[in-house]
């Protein structure tokens, strides 16, 4: 014992120069990001070499950011649904290969040779062949029972196993299978499995279960180029893809996990197998699949493993995911073969401020210029990207065809359901789902912009209608084509 404590001391003392710069830089950079807030660990060899918070819970508070504030975690919750499958799978319960059907019946796709034949891999590797389905939960805020039912409407966007699609629905799917094999809810699961064994006790599988915890962050967005305090996201009707609340006191037990070969105070909870598994990649992900840093660190190859994006950098394997609800944003990096890890919280939508740290930390622990200024480069990659898709918006104002009083009614799609066009005041407006209202701003000819009522995280969609004649209308949106009823 007294040896160990040595090496800890000393390992720290040995970074002692690299950790001071960081924490700077992370600092600096939070704030040319403009984020109210971030909690931000680094792991080397077994050791946290820096957890802490930066900043403010909420801009418009006093209260600072520390190890014990609570954030999403949002799809780096992947991983964790993954890894608990691979408890299962060490179990005997399954198998990897196994086809869903022979432990899910009822399991329905549209495509019935994909019905039969998907495996349970192919719940996390995103490659099944179905398009996105976010707006199930999303915009019409379905039940896990709805989008487990309607997924059999949803046709294949490509060969099973022929393309890729980031699709969040397919490990909804995973958790149930959880839920089949072990008897338990994947909630109860995952508490009970994982986050019990790694001692993270302010760790929630769900945001229902967190509302009780009070040192939260809020979630923030820029409406008019102002940082603003915003209701938070909720990703419970697909919980194994993104609902984890957690801590950055809590993340870095579960990075130390992750770099120790999932063994926890030396004892395996994953096989030597599974563990291999789980960071082995799975599925090609294409150029549009993935994330637009890839201008600035070119890599050769990049692959999802089970709940894992993966890349080459700098001659080094990375495994990495990040994690975007509604203001809040999340991501861990690892370079397992060097014990090396970074997990950032942050309170601003999309603030790619996590970019920036995950490389500057490769950096500093690798053979890279260590003075790089990802920062910098970041906001200059992102500034122009924002900038040229303004400038895809633009284009020649062609009038609707008809008046807008003949694009009203009800239309249904088979599998995202209905919505209603409607007239309010001089203009058209949607209603979507349960509560999901939107005004329709009239881009060009006959498609229209969406503009949600006190929402304006979800402005990124538009509505072009098809011209059949006025009494024949279809409706195009999410890729999908709804039939006036």
């Amino acid at each position: 014992m007294l040896f160990l404590l040595l090496f800890h001391r000393s390992l720290a003392q040995e970074y002692q120069t690299e950790v001071e710069y960081l924490d700077r830089y992370i600092g600096e950079a939070m704030n040319q990001w403009e984020v109210p807030g971030l909690a931000v660990c680094i792991i080397k060899d077994g050791q946290s070499l820096l957890t802490r918070g930066y900043g403010l819970r909420k801009n418009s508070d006093t209260i600072g950011v520390n190890l014990q504030t609570l954030f999403a975690i949002c799809s780096t919750t992947k991983a964790m649904t993954a890894a608990g499958m691979a408890l299962l799978i060490d179990a005997g319960k399954a198998r990897w290969d196994d086809e869903v059907i022979l432990h899910m019946p009822e399991f329905r796709l549209h495509d019935p040779y994909v019905n039969q034949q998907l495996r349970i891999r192919d719940l996390f590797t995103h490659n099944a062949g179905l398009g996105n389905a976010d707006a199930l939960w999303y915009i019409w805020q379905y039940s896990p029972d709805e989008i487990f039912s309607r997924m059999q409407h949803l046709p294949l966007s490509y060969p099973m196993r022929g393309g890729y699609t980031y699709q969040n629905i397919m490990y909804a799917v995973a958790g149930r299978l959880i839920e089949k094999l072990s008897g338990m809810s994947w909630q109860a699961f995952m508490q009970e499995k994982l986050f019990d064994p790694l001692e993270m006790s302010n760790t929630f599988p769900n945001r229902s279960l967190s509302l009780p915890y009070e040192n939260r962050s809020t979630p923030h967005y820029k409406i008019n180029g102002v940082v603003t305090p915003i209701e938070d996201g909720s990703a419970d009707p697909i919980a194994p893809a993104g609902a984890v609340w957690s801590t950055i006191e809590d993340m870095q037990k579960w990075m130390l996990f992750v770099l120790d070969s999932a063994r926890v105070d030396g004892e395996r909870l994953l096989s030597t197998k599974n563990y291999a598994e789980w960071l082995k990649p799975q599925s090609i992900v294409s150029d549009e699949g993935f994330y637009p840093t890839q201008a600035l660190t070119k890599p050769k190859w990049k692959t999802y493993a089970l709940g894992w994006f993966q890349h080459d950098y700098e001659g080094r394997a990375v495994s990495f995911h990040t994690g975007s609800l509604q203001g809040t944003v999340a991501m861990i990096g690892l370079v397992p073969e060097e014990k090396l890890g970074v997990y950032i919280f942050g309170n601003l939508d999309h603030a790619e401020v996590r970019h920036a740290i995950m490389y500057k930390v490769f950096d500093i622990f690798g053979p890279r210029d260590p003075q790089r200024d990802w920062s910098k480069e970041l906001l200059e990659l992102y500034r122009k990207r924002e900038a040229s898709g303004e400038m895809k918006g633009a284009g020649e104002n062609i009038p609707p065809t008809y008046d807008l009083e003949d694009y009203t009614g009800i239309y249904e799609d088979e599998f995202l359901g209905k919505l209603e066009v409607f007239l309010r005041g001089d203009s058209l407006a949607v209603k979507i789902g349960f509560d999901v209202n939107a005004n329709l701003e009239h881009l060009r000819h006959n498609t229209f912009t969406f503009k949600f009522e006190n929402r304006p995280w979800l402005s990124n969609a538009t509505i072009r209608f098809e011209d059949f004649g006025k009494d024949n209308l279809k409706l195009y949106l999410f890729n999908r084509e709804f039939i006036r009823i």
